[in-house]
């Protein structure tokens, strides 16, 4: 497996000499195997892969073993002579607070503190535990809510400053290694409890797919990401192109569009050209769904006198003198 994460980190270029990386480790079979098989790999001369680790753990008290949990890690660390950092937060109480779901709560604030240690430690990438499995269910779940092509594509090996080492090994490899290994990884037994969708798909769905339909659906929707990935990183080449072909101005206030060129797009191209000018001016295209998408193509086809839409509190779209106008509202 070792092998395995290795021929991974080169495929995707996820770890480069001189790399400082934060490692979020839970304790669990996923993560604690990312540190020992990197913390092996560092440590390899014959590999001349230079580069650093830190650790960073979060409690969210939700779970009574949780503080072993952290103890595990902790020693871990200790024993190895690897930085270790973590923290502890009241997860139910703040996705009360902010009248959102637990997962959803936890998510955000683990990727918080990641970042938090990733500036703290002066390091340069986080690397996160997600396997094969993680990927397909993401998959799984992004079409029970309608996600377009993208979403095929579940889990990315590398996205930004997040990568993903442990993302071409399937989760009975994991925990095979771990076993062999001697690693005694802490076991989250709310994963086996379905009371969230992704539990429901990686206990109830994918079972039952892998015995009625696909023993294989695993790899199948592995490879099909791969394929999916490949065509939307072609397309987003050529959005980039036509943007610079439309665009008439861009300052950290305004991007301004030819209004005609833009028409001239195929729709599938001006719904990508209207997200990446967004995430252009706004670093992020969150909360634009697809049908404000719809709605800002269908506003500049029409055409007819100073129009706009507002999809949300943050961003204005005008069509005025045959020019669009994403504007950042005040």
């Amino acid at each position: 497996m070792k092998n395995k994460v290795l021929e991974t980190i080169k495929k995707y270029n996820l770890i480069e000499n001189r790399d400082k990386l934060v490692l979020a480790v839970s304790g669990g079979p996923d993560s604690i195997a990312m540190l020992n098989i990197l913390r092996e790999l560092r440590n390899d001369k014959k590999l001349n892969l230079d580069f650093e680790i830190v650790v960073a753990h979060i409690n969210h008290m939700i779970r009574k073993e949780a503080k072993e949990d952290e103890e595990y890690v902790r020693d871990y660390c200790k024993k190895n002579k690897i930085q270790f950092y973590s923290k502890s937060i009241d997860v139910q109480k703040i996705a009360n607070n902010n009248k959102i779901g637990t997962e959803e709560a936890g998510r955000i604030i683990r990727y918080k503190f990641f970042d938090e240690i990733l500036e703290k430690t002066n390091s340069n990438k986080v690397a996160i535990a997600h396997n094969k499995n993680d990927k397909a269910e993401t998959i799984i779940m992004n079409l029970l809510r309608g996600s377009g092509v993208s979403g095929l594509k579940g889990i990315e090996p590398k996205r930004g400053k997040y990568i993903r080492p442990l993302i071409d090994c399937e989760r009975y490899e994991i925990e095979k290694y771990c076993e062999e290994q001697k690693l005694n990884p802490r076991i989250d037994k709310t994963n086996f409890e379905n009371e969230y969708t992704r539990n429901k798909i990686r206990n109830i769905a994918i079972p039952y797919v892998k015995k009625e339909f696909n023993p294989n659906i695993i790899e199948t929707l592995s490879r099909m990401s791969e394929l999916v990935t490949e065509e939307e990183e072609y397309i987003e080449k050529q959005v980039k192109i036509e943007y610079k072909k439309i665009l008439i101005e861009e300052n950290n206030k305004q991007i301004i569009l030819d209004l005609k060129k833009f028409n001239n797009e195929e729709k599938v191209i001006k719904s990508k050209l209207v997200l990446y000018t967004i995430t252009r001016l706004f670093a992020t295209s969150k909360g634009i769904e697809k049908i404000h998408i719809e709605d800002i193509i269908k506003l500049c086809k029409r055409n007819i006198g100073n129009k706009y839409l507002t999809p949300n509190k943050n961003i204005k779209v005008l069509v005025k003198n045959h020019k669009i106008y994403f504007l950042k509202q005040i």
